[in-house]
């Protein structure tokens, strides 16, 4: 069986990734909310240019013992992190390699340009949405504007006592 991509990610009631100026000090931290049998699961961690820098701002490398690819239109770049890797590649092209090997989970972690690439090019096969119970109000949207029409069939929902809510879909197939 091929490898998945999966989009496990954050977002604000009204959809947003990042408020303004990228602040994630809204997401929250109380608990694991299902990410470490998540990340069990995962070999390659694929993250768009804007996401991969908000990664090294952190005090440890987020994704330790996986490894990464950045995409850019920038061409190929410094990388600072372990086991990572920069590309200006098409998606396409990267995924469908990663899929041809033998491995683990891909993890689509962001940004929203990327998953916008990803979704348009039919590449994601499941979707785990954590909906934070905060009102941005500006910042990253999940997904852009203009990205191509996408059905999902809900698998899975979790309510949690913080207020999160987190959704699992499968990305239904497409007719062309």
């Amino acid at each position: 069986m091929s490898r998945r991509l999966q989009l496990f990610i954050a977002t604000s009631l009204d959809g947003y990734i990042a408020g303004p100026h990228g602040d994630l000090t809204w997401l929250f931290h109380d608990g694991d909310y299902g990410y470490t049998p998540f990340y069990e699961r995962v070999d390659t961690v694929l993250m768009g240019r804007r996401t991969y820098e908000t990664a090294l701002s952190c005090a440890q490398w987020p994704y330790a013992g996986r490894r990464a690819i950045v995409f850019t239109r920038r061409g190929e770049r410094a990388i600072a992190s372990p086991d990572t890797v920069a590309t200006s590649r098409a998606p396409a092209e990267v995924i469908g390699e990663l899929r041809a090997r033998e491995g683990g989970m891909l993890w689509l972690v962001g940004g929203g340009e990327l998953v916008k690439a990803c979704l348009d090019a039919t590449l994601i096969d499941d979707v785990v949405v954590s909906i934070h119970p905060v009102i941005l109000g500006g910042g990253t949207p999940l997904i852009p504007l203009g990205t191509r029409r996408t059905a999902l069939a809900l698998t899975a929902e979790r309510r949690f006592p913080s207020g999160l809510v987190q959704l699992a879909y499968r990305v239904e197939p497409t007719d062309g």
